[in-house]
């Protein structure tokens, strides 16, 4: 299933995506009076065919990575005289750029409409809740139990929202200013300072490296197993769970560490309070000197993780009424817009790696978990992806639908179409750098699958 589950999501993900955006294309080449001939979802052999009662071939084919409408042109062959009217290539210039927009803006309004499903259904996250400050985000000021309301005047309902805006922020190397509910109900304004950041954080380690470690990252301190001869045997067993060492609470596994080491060189014990079952209580354990092949002599008490903990449940949702959602897909849209291209803008300018180009078997892998978030993320992952077709689409490529809009650009500019030549020398061009870039995207899915 790690291979089939990740491959089904992937066609049904491309399926409606590309079904959606090419009959874009087909439902305003046929308000235009341009005559259809084929309508393919899939490249390659057609698995299923059809002809309609209006003459066009409804086919899918085998290569699910794209489709195809094509149109009566005189370009690629010979028109009938009766039916030269309904050529493409005889449209008048804002016909034919509409016919080629259509697709993209399919897409775009597909975005919208997913987004609005996706607010009424309600997708569960996470709050977006310190459950830590270390580095610049404890010299900023951040505390164990700050909710974060919003970053730089944009809300943060959940982690996500938080998260991202957090990854922006860490990239530009800007200070942020971040409002906060602190863990006695006070709302608080705090500056975090990321232009501290060092310039050798990797971008994968950048939300990490701002020191705010999110609650649901903590890992609560559950016994797993207790060594045979470690200080804890017999008092620690497995399934305990550590609340409280020398009065002190403990919200992560790591913060054991800290007193282990403190009482061992003081030469005290440690009070630990654990609930084991329905019950509390309180055991004194003595650290001792402990040897690790690869860490050497430590201060432990002899205990581990569990090999497994369940993932905490989600504690907020991100949801609106049907009226209220509509305005919010349209916010939530023109963000990812932005962020999409105020991303491929640091990746030119180097601010941003090009680890963020992405193919087919990262789509399938993040599709395959998504579906298995539940409806809402499934729903969010397509209106992301769908958005992101629309902008590739839109560039200034020729072989996509961006660079046809170009020499309709050009055309009207001039007032005829640009030469033969042009056009030659310009789709080869347009063909590299889109082989380029998609050598780019498998590369990044198979080093991403190696790592």
């Amino acid at each position: 299933m790690s291979f089939f589950g990740p491959l089904f999501w992937l066609i049904v993900s491309l399926g409606i995506l590309v079904t959606i955006h090419e009959f874009g294309h087909f439902w305003v080449a046929r308000r235009c009076g341009v005559k259809v001939l084929r309508f393919s979802v899939g490249f390659g052999k057609p698995l299923w065919l059809r002809r309609g009662r209006d003459g066009t071939e409804y086919a899918i084919a085998a290569i699910p990575l794209g489709g195809y409408v094509r149109m009566l042109d005189e370009r690629e062959a010979p028109v009938n005289a009766a039916e030269l009217g309904q050529a493409f290539n005889r449209k008048p210039l804002w016909q034919r750029a509409a016919i080629v927009a259509a697709g993209p803006l399919a897409n775009l309004a597909l975005c919208v409409g997913l987004l609005w499903l996706m607010f009424m259904v309600g997708r569960p996250d996470y709050r977006a809740e310190v459950g830590r400050a270390e580095g610049i985000a404890a010299e900023s000021g951040f505390q164990h139990g700050d909710v974060i309301q919003s970053i730089q005047g944009q809300a943060t309902p959940t982690w996500s929202e938080a998260g991202l805006a957090l990854l922006t922020a860490a990239l530009d190397r800007e200070a942020v200013s971040i409002e906060v509910r602190d863990a006695h109900g006070q709302t608080r304004q705090r500056t975090l300072h990321l232009e501290r950041l060092p310039a050798q954080v990797k971008e994968r380690d950048a939300i990490s490296a701002t020191g705010i470690v999110p609650a649901h990252y903590l890992l609560p301190a559950i016994v797993g197993q207790v060594g045979a001869d470690a200080p804890a045997a017999g008092k620690l067993q497995s399934g305990d769970h550590i609340l409280a060492v020398n009065g002190q609470a403990i919200n992560d596994f790591s913060e054991l560490s800290g007193h282990i080491n403190r009482a061992g060189e003081a030469g005290q014990d440690l009070l630990v309070r654990i609930a084991r079952g329905d019950t509390t209580q309180v055991v004194s354990i003595t650290p001792a000197k402990l040897h690790h092949p690869e860490r050497g002599d430590y201060w432990g008490i002899g205990i581990s993780l569990p090999e497994s903990l369940p993932l905490p449940p989600k504690n907020a949702t991100l949801r609106y009424a049907p009226l209220a959602a509509i305005p919010a897909a349209f916010t939530e849209t023109w963000r990812l817009a932005r962020q999409s291209f105020e991303m491929m803008a640091r990746m030119v300018q180097g601010r941003a790696s090009l680890e963020n180009i992405s193919g087919p078997i990262t789509i399938a892998r993040v599709a395959d978990r998504s579906a298995d978030m539940g409806l809402a993320w499934f729903l969010s992952f397509l209106a992301l992806i769908s958005l992101s077709l629309a902008i590739i689409n839109l560039l200034p490529i020729p072989v996509l639908d961006g660079g046809h809009l170009l020499y309709y650009l050009i055309e009207l500019v001039k007032g005829s179409p640009p030469g033969e030549r042009f056009m030659a020398v310009s789709q080869f061009v347009g063909l590299a750098i889109i082989a380029c870039l998609m050598g780019l995207a498998f590369y990044n899915d198979i080093h991403g699958l190696l790592r």
